[in-house]
């Protein structure tokens, strides 16, 4: 037991002896220091809670001492730790374990003087022991999430002190974008007098997230000197910040699938689940530093973006070997991008004919980052091995969010627009469904793009695909929805059922048919509608693994036009937040299944047509209607299908500008809730393919037949 327990933890020993790596400044820089208040720091929870709890008592003059004194308390520990983190590293070194009997023992005496090293600087330098600053999940959730802010913007409110509300809002607001009753407040504070030409201060924000801002405003400017500069600075913050955070893995772990303890499962074994835990962490940092705070990953290539910006930049100034430098370290991570690849070309053509372009290597701090990053994979995917559990190294670097600009070198890098963003928000557990949860069935058709799943979209039974229709069958769907399409269909005829300031139109199958059959439209476009909605359902059923029959509940093409004169200042949303078989009650975080919900419906998709319109944006929310866990662009082809229930509510955003279609589904699997119309749209079909069967037959030479 004990040799397949130790085992693992040499695997983890190349990454956990590596050397700091050579980028980044002192380790306590000017940027770091805060003057420490006097006396033991107090528990950040404690003070939040406390904070809280004058808030509802109507008193926010303490309410606001508290809350900003937890704020403070939280940012001081983290440094506390980040410091002692970095002191202990440096001055307490893991000595690598020897050979013969006992020959590990090195090792765990060096790895018990850094613990107690890490302990004794905590103590010293918080006034007391680390364990009374242990918070509960949830306040970690909140603080990651900037739920003080909240508080703390409607307790300045109260006390009129505006300028301070709206800098809590916009704290706030950066880290939940899509928190629409935050949006709300932010543009009623614009409108109060003064407020309009405040600078609004986000009090949390990372430093090389806001260089690489400045960077990209004065790029688009085509200042390309402060461009650079300020495109560095990013990346040197990034690289200390990324310092920080893996220095503050180096704290107590825990996940949900372990619970090893010394005393439980052997010391060896807690160990090397604890070093496994921290790597993983390590490894982790590149999302984190990636992102907003709250989002799960919308800039995923944020880290090779700056070098697709910088070789364009120096090349633009005529610095043609950083140029190169920079493109040579950006295919490190994207090693096929014709684009850059081409460019890579070009400046070698385009270099002083003393220069020997083999010489030029791609930027030794991103060569470093990758190597590092890389033996970090193969450790992790190694050591679980070892420890028994299987691991996923997730796609850290999606082709999505590249340079918004038009610039060729010569070719240049054109890449789509960021489209798919998932927001993890500290998500509550969802309601639990009456049937096994499963996903990762087949496609069952060729060419259909897997982009996300159910976690990947922080949720429950949510799949995102990709060309399950191709580009010309969009375009036919398109031409049909403009020949059929009926103002408010499905509702009643009203024409802006969901918001005033957008016209809604739909069309069901049997309609399409019958007009195909009439003549009204191409019949061959009629049957797309019917076909693809077929496919879809085949799709889903595969897909969610489901053991039984998946039935049309309703099929409907739908398109929302934004209406010209009426987009200005929009805070609406095309089609509010819901759920597909149950009634929303966001105040009381519950979905009641009864009427007049569609409570027969399991299974909901949407597939796109078209992206040629601003907004409209598919998005997920908590139950409480406002918090999104993930937004979707659509585009041509693109499918999101979801479970029906109050574990996905959903909505669209505003359509400010074109016509946004779709084709709506939802499915049942109970036979007794067919869709009436499906069921007389496939009695269509079987007509139509006995006439066309009977065409067929009529063209037989009776020949061909003896």
């Amino acid at each position: 037991m004990r040799e397949r327990i130790w085992a693992p933890l040499p695997l983890l020993l190349p990454c956990l002896l590596l050397p700091p790596p050579l980028w980044g400044g002192p380790p306590d820089g000017p940027h770091q220091r805060r003057e420490p208040e006097p006396g033991p720091l107090q528990p950040f929870d404690l003070l939040y809670a406390s904070g809280v709890a004058a808030y509802y008592s109507g008193d926010y003059e303490l309410a606001v001492r508290d809350l900003e004194a937890a704020l403070r308390s939280h940012r001081r520990l983290l440094e506390i730790r980040a410091r002692c983190a970095r002191h202990c590293t440096a001055r307490r070194p893991l000595a690598p374990p020897g050979a013969g009997p006992g020959a590990e023992l090195p090792f765990f005496r060096s790895l018990l003087e850094r613990a107690r090293c890490y302990r004794s600087c905590q103590s010293q330098r918080l006034g007391g022991p680390a364990s009374r600053h242990r918070a509960s999940e949830d306040v970690r959730s909140d603080f990651q999430r900037r739920v003080p802010y909240n508080y703390l913007q409607r307790a300045y409110l109260k006390l009129n002190q505006l300028e301070k509300a709206v800098e809590a809002a916009h704290t706030f607001f950066m880290a939940n974008p899509e928190h629409m009753e935050m949006q709300q407040n932010i543009e009623n504070y614009r409108m109060m007098a003064g407020v309009e030409a405040l600078q609004l201060v986000d009090r949390e924000a990372r430093p090389h997230l806001e260089s690489y801002g400045a960077a990209v405003k004065h790029y688009e400017t085509d200042d390309f000197e402060l461009a650079i500069k300020y495109f560095e600075q990013a990346l040197r913050e990034y690289f200390n910040e990324d310092m920080e955070c893996r220095a503050l893995c180096e704290g107590p772990q825990r996940f949900e699938e372990y619970e090893y303890l010394g005393y439980k499962a052997g010391l060896y074994e807690a160990i090397a689940d604890h070093y496994m835990q921290v790597l993983v962490c390590q490894h982790e940092c590149v999302r984190e530093l990636a992102t907003r705070p709250g989002r799960l990953s919308p800039i995923e290539n944020f880290l090779p973006l700056h070098y697709d910006y910088l070789q364009f930049a120096y090349y633009r100034v005529g610095e043609y070997v950083k140029a190169l430098e920079c493109a040579k370290a950006y295919l490190l991570i994207h090693p096929d991008d014709e684009d850059v690849l081409d460019n890579v070309d070009y400046y070698e053509s385009i270099l002083d004919d003393s220069i020997d372009p083999g010489s030029i290597e791609a930027r030794e701090d991103l060569m470093m980052f990758v190597k590092r990053h890389k033996l970090e994979s193969e450790l992790i995917k190694s050591a679980a091995e070892g420890l028994g559990f299987s691991y996923t190294e997730p796609n850290y670097w999606i082709r999505y969010g590249g340079r918004q600009d038009e610039n060729r070198v010569p070719s240049g890098v054109n890449v789509e627009g960021a489209e798919v963003h998932g927001l993890s928000m500290g998500k509550k557990s969802s309601p639990k469904l009456d049937r096994d949860l499963r996903e990762g069935g087949p496609l069952l058709y060729e060419n259909i793009t897997f982009v996300y799943n159910s976690e990947q979209l922080n949720g429950t039974q949510r799949v995102l695909l990709d060309n399950v229709l191709s580009e010309e069958q969009c375009r036919e769907l398109h031409s049909v929805a403009s020949g059929i399409m009926l103002v408010g269909d499905g509702y009643r005829g009203k024409t802006s059922p969901h918001t005033p300031n957008e016209k809604f139109e739909g069309a069901t199958v049997l309609k399409a048919l019958k007009f195909g059959y009439e003549g009204r439209v191409p019949l061959k476009s009629a049957r797309l509608f019917y076909d693809i909605s077929e496919k879809a359902r085949k799709i889903v059923e595969s897909y969610f693994m489901l053991n039984s029959t998946l039935y049309f509940s309703y099929t409907h093409m739908v398109c929302r036009t934004a209406l010209s004169g009426q987009q200005d200042r929009r805070n609406d949303l095309s089609h509010p937040i819901h759920a597909d078989n149950c009634l929303l009650d966001p105040e009381a975080n519950e979905c009641w299944k009864q009427p007049p919900a569609y409570t027969f419906r399991d299974y909901s998709a949407l597939l796109y047509m078209n992206d040629d319109f601003e907004g409209g944006e598919f998005i997920f929310t908590e139950m409480d209607a406002k918090t999104v866990t993930a937004s979707i662009k659509p585009k041509c082809g693109r499918m999101i299908s979801f479970s029906s229930g109050g574990e996905n509510p959903h909505g669209v955003k505003a359509v400010t500008k074109g016509q946004r279609c779709a084709v709506a589904l939802w499915f049942t699997l109970d036979p007794l809730y067919r869709e009436l119309e499906r069921i007389q749209a496939d009695e269509v079909i079987a007509i139509l393919d006995q006439e066309q069967q009977g065409k067929h037959e009529l063209n037989i030479n009776p020949k061909d037949e003896l």
